[in-house]
């Protein structure tokens, strides 16, 4: 059962900080069953341990004997120094999931025990707020359990997604990082708006729940957004004066650009780590 698992963060950055907050409010696992760790900053890890009583240690004293689910999620550039880190400490029941961008469940495996069971997960930072929306890909030879047991975990952070692997970039570069484009969305809308008039706070709250609205109709209505959109454009009004001046400042094509320049570079970031990875083979 998952309530009765323990659980380790190798990395205690935003998204480790988004994960814990989502699963410790969830009740799922036990905060006294969290684990999290990093290398040098002492006082991020009291932070984190005062805000969730989570248990928070360098990353050289802990111990994974009895840690059921590692969770990477450190900087992607650290990711073999990591895996080389906890190798020899891995049991074979012992399941590690990766939240990092780029990095393959190939590339784990190739780091890690021979048959040692990998999940690649692409969450974004809504799982703080038990919103996000995960992707989970499986290695080679994990188990329909531990897929189950790492859905289960993760549903506490919000609405999970099993694709296949060749699948996560562009996830990565709609839900891992769209977030971000709503907010940049936000900021622009927020101080036009401002300029036109309205409070500062007001504005944001206005942005927000028109956002929330229309994500709604989307998840309720069972429409397509094409479609959502022509039944709220009426000819010559001011939906379609807007729409008009999006069409002709290439408002499309950035979020399309914004999208497929995420996906690019984490496709970049994998081909960067496994090119190293077969230098160092080659040198052995």
């Amino acid at each position: 059962m998952l309530h009765e698992k323990t659980i380790a963060f190798i990395g205690a950055g935003s998204m480790a900080e988004a994960m814990i907050s989502g699963i410790v409010a969830a009740g799922k696992v036990p905060s006294n069953q969290i684990f999290v760790t990093n290398r040098t900053n002492t006082e991020r890890l009291q932070q984190l341990v005062l805000e969730y009583q989570i248990n928070g240690l360098a990353s050289q004293d802990l111990s994974l004997k009895n840690i059921d689910i590692i969770v990477l999620a450190m900087k992607p550039k650290d990711a073999a120094a990591a895996l080389q880190s906890i190798k020899d400490s891995l049991q074979p029941n012992q399941l590690v999931l990766s939240v990092l961008a780029g990095i393959t469940t190939t590339y784990m495996e190739q780091h890690l025990p021979a048959g040692q069971q990998v999940i690649r997960v692409m969450p974004n930072t809504s799982s703080m707020i038990g919103e996000s929306a995960t992707a989970i890909s499986a290695g080679s030879y994990t188990t329909n359990e531990n897929m189950l047991q790492a859905k289960e975990l993760l549903e506490s952070i919000g609405e999970v997604y099993k694709i296949s692997e060749d699948q996560m970039d562009i996830f990565t570069g709609v839900a891992g990082s769209g977030p971000a484009y709503i907010y940049y969305l936000m900021e622009h809308m927020e101080a036009t708006v401002k300029k036109g008039g309205l409070p500062e706070e007001l504005s944001r709250d206005i942005i927000a729940q028109t956002i929330v609205g229309a994500a709604k109709m989307i998840q309720q209505q069972g429409e397509t957004p094409a479609t959502l959109r022509e039944n709220v454009t009426s000819p010559n009004g001011t939906t379609a004066a807007g729409l008009a001046a999006l069409d002709k400042n290439g408002g499309g094509k950035a979020i399309s650009q914004a999208v497929k320049h995420a996906a690019k570079r984490s496709q970049e970031i994998s081909s960067q780590l496994e090119g190293t990875s077969t230098k160092k083979v080659q040198a052995v």
